[in-house]
C-alpha cells in the first residue's frame, strides 16, 4: 500500500490507533488527527479510558516512525466546520493527497429518555438535551460527512482513480437504548458512508462501515465482561487491532469489490 496518504481521525487511542499503525505498517503515510477530551470521573467507567480520551497522539506517531513509517499528529476540533479542510490541507501539504479515509474519531456520551442515573453496565448517564445531541452528532455525524465531502472534492478535482472510505458504527436498527444520541448519529454516518459508496464509485473510491464487537479501548470493565459473556449475540471482546486489521484490508487493494456495506464484526 506504499504511495497511499491515509487520514484516520480519533487517532490518540484505541481503534484510531490500532488503524494507523497498520495502515503505516503497510507503507501507507497517516495523519493522525485527535482531540484531547477531558472526561468527568465516572464510578462504571475504568480511569484508564479517561486516561486514553485525554491524551494526545504523538506516541502513536513516534512508534509508527520507529517502525520506518511516515506519519504526522496533528489536534484539531472535528465540532468546528472548518476543520475538514484544514486536515486535508495539512496532509496533502506534508504527506501527499488524500486517497485513505478513516472516520473513527466519535464525541461519545451516553444520554437517555428515560430518569435513569445509570445504566446497566453502571455506566452515569444524562438526559439527552441540546447539549448531549450537539456533541455526538457534531462530531460523529456532521464531521463525518464534512471529511468525506472533503475528500470527495479533492479527489475529484486532481481527477483520482483509487480512495477508500471507512466509517465505524455502533448500536443498531432498534436504536441505542442509554447511548441513543451516539446510536443516532452513528446511523446518520452509515447513510452518508452509502451515498458516498454510490455516488462516489465512478471516481475508483469504494465506503464501507465497519460495526464492531465489544471492542476493549480502555471502558471494559468487569461488568462489561459479564454482560458479553452472559449475551446470546455478543461473541467476542476484541482488541483495537483485530479491528484495524479488517479496516486496512477495506483500505486495500484486495477490497476492490467490497462497497456500500455494513460489516458487522462479532
Amino acid at each position: 500500500m506504499g504511495g497511499h496518504t491515509a487520514i484516520v481521525t480519533g487517532a490518540n487511542h484505541g481503534i484510531g490507533a490500532a488503524t494507523a499503525a497498520a495502515l503505516a505498517g503497510r507503507g501507507c503515510a497517516v495523519l493522525c488527527t485527535f482531540f484531547r477530551i477531558g472526561d468527568p470521573l465516572d464510578g462504571g467507567v475504568p480511569q484508564a479510558y479517561r486516561d486514553y480520551r485525554a491524551a494526545g497522539a504523538d506516541g502513536v506517531v513516534a512508534q509508527i516512525r520507529r517502525e520506518g513509517g511516515k506519519a504526522l499528529a496533528v489536534e484539531a476540533d472535528l465540532s468546528d466546520p472548518a476543520t475538514p479542510a484544514a486536515l486535508f490541507g495539512a496532509a496533502e501539504d506534508e504527506l501527499g493527497p488524500v486517497d485513505i479515509l478513516v472516520n473513527n474519531a466519535s464525541g461519545w456520551l451516553a444520554d437517555t429518555f428515560s430518569a435513569a442515573g445509570a445504566d446497566r453496565l453502571g455506566r452515569s448517564l444524562q438526559p439527552v438535551t441540546e447539549a448531549t445531541w450537539a456533541q455526538v452528532f457534531r462530531v460523529d455525524a456532521m464531521a463525518s460527512a464534512l471529511m468525506i465531502a472533503e475528500f470527495a472534492r479533492r479527489h475529484i478535482a486532481r481527477g483520482g482513480r483509487w480512495g477508500r472510505i471507512v466509517g465505524l458504527t455502533s448500536g443498531g436498527d432498534l436504536g441505542f437504548p442509554e447511548e441513543v444520541s451516539y446510536g443516532a448519529a452513528k446511523a446518520a454516518q452509515t447513510s452518508y458512508t452509502m451515498s458516498a459508496a454510490a455516488e462516489l464509485a465512478a471516481f475508483g473510491v469504494t465506503a464501507n462501515i465497519v460495526h464492531p464487537p465489544v471492542t476493549d479501548t480502555g471502558w471494559v470493565s468487569d461488568a462489561v465482561r459479564e454482560a458479553v459473556a452472559a449475551s446470546p449475540t455478543l461473541i467476542h471482546i476484541a482488541r483495537p487491532a483485530d479491528v484495524a486489521e479488517v479496516i486496512a484490508y477495506l483500505a486495500s487493494d484486495a477490497a476492490a469489490l467490497i462497497t456500500g456495506n455494513v460489516i458487522t464484526l462479532r
